[in-house]
């Protein structure tokens, strides 16, 4: 049973083999009857660390696929920047599902819209992350889409990144919300002797 109650958590980040299970499973056949824009939504949220409404909120011009760019509008006072889309299955993902985005009629600019084209809902998207959480056999760790926010400061911490790019990627005002992703990371001791 999916559940949107508060659990118990061992950790609030996926390790990137976690995260490939995630992303693996929302394309797996018979979840979804909108198995191209789950898969997009995912790993555009796990890819440039957006929270749930920053996901909800993104418009078809903040994506240009001929420059490979997403604008990213940060909320709490965040820095807004444009990412890059970034080969390795994401652009694929979001060429695919705007594809089939441009066939639907919607009064909405919304690139993420449910079945009645209406801008996806945060209860929605907490409902996506969780069943294929569960469909990849990640449900005990009682997944939440901020999650994947974690996950992205996580990954980004674990391969090296500096901790101001980080705070930038993330649209961090404070870098003391930065901070703890460094703080997690394991390599970071790895060159010590």
């Amino acid at each position: 049973m999916i559940t949107n109650s508060r659990k118990h958590r061992s950790r609030e980040h996926l390790t990137p083999d976690e995260v490939q299970k995630l992303l693996a499973a929302s394309k797996q056949k018979g979840l979804s009857r909108n198995p191209e824009r789950d898969h997009a939504l995912l790993f555009v949220m796990v890819r440039h660390g957006l929270r749930v409404s920053e996901a909800r909120n993104l418009r078809m011009s903040d994506v240009n696929l001929a420059q490979k760019t997403i604008f990213i509008r940060r909320l709490k006072n965040g820095k807004s920047t444009t990412h890059p889309i970034y080969n390795g299955g994401e652009f694929k993902a979001l060429q695919q599902y705007l594809m089939l985005r441009a066939t639907i009629d919607s009064e909405y600019d919304n690139v993420f819209l449910s079945e009645q084209r209406t801008p996806l809902s945060r209860t929605a998207i907490w409902t996506l992350v969780q069943k294929y959480a569960h469909a990849a056999e990640l449900g005990d760790l009682n997944i939440h889409p901020h999650t994947l926010r974690h996950s992205t400061g996580y990954d980004l911490a674990n391969r090296g990144a500096d901790t101001r790019l980080i705070q930038d990627f993330l649209g961090h005002q404070n870098i003391q919300h930065t901070v703890r992703y460094t703080q997690l990371a394991p390599g970071r001791f790895a060159n010590l002797y």
